[in-house]
């Protein structure tokens, strides 16, 4: 199977991104994947679920309107494998692809990129501005209310739940214990 390394997976992503906030979110979505690699005992996998996840949003900032419509070309031009590829077309499937999440793997991408970002907006609102503190039922109400981090897909995140058999308060729960993990690398980086 063919990838690249984590070095060269950031820079290829830096070259399409440059907004803070897509950085960000590329490194959540990364650690939030290794965390999950492990938990699910993927853990020899582990940096190749999150270089999936850091490169997931590549085209969206630059191609907004064509997402995971120009990934391939941007992909592929960068030295990135068919597996990686499909994988991040995967995690729009149902919006702007049809390429369906197959591999456990894909699925949790795509069960958890709009989680991580309604996650986030919960955290930010709180006194700590973290999800160290953040609990389950503090986003279950956030949740519930559509104009809060309205951009985050509800739909899709119970979807993801579906395809991966979980109950939705399982997948919320263990998405913030992912996101605890990795909250300090994101930042620092």
């Amino acid at each position: 199977m063919k990838t690249i390394s984590r070095a060269q997976a950031w820079e290829l992503l830096r070259k399409h991104n440059k907004d803070a906030f897509h950085l960000q979110h590329a490194r959540t979505v990364e650690g939030v994947m290794h965390w999950f690699a492990d938990e699910l005992g993927h853990g020899e996998d582990k940096e190749y679920w999150g270089i999936v996840g850091l490169l997931h949003d590549i085209d969206f900032e630059a191609y907004p309107e064509q997402h995971c419509q120009k990934a391939p070309e941007l992909l592929k031009a960068g030295g990135v494998g068919d597996a990686v590829i499909r994988s991040v077309v995967s995690h729009g499937y149902g919006l702007v692809t049809d390429i369906a999440p197959e591999h456990l793997m894909e699925k949790v991408l795509y069960a958890t990129d709009e989680l991580t970002g309604l996650i986030w907006a919960a955290a930010l609102i709180r006194p700590s501005r973290s999800v160290q503190d953040l609990e389950l039922k503090s986003v279950k109400k956030k949740y519930k209310t559509a104009n809060f981090a309205a951009g985050c897909s509800r739909e899709v995140i119970e979807r993801g739940a579906a395809m991966l058999g979980w109950e939705l308060d399982d997948l919320i729960s263990r998405t913030i214990l992912a996101m605890r993990a990795c909250e300090s690398s994101v930042n620092a980086d």
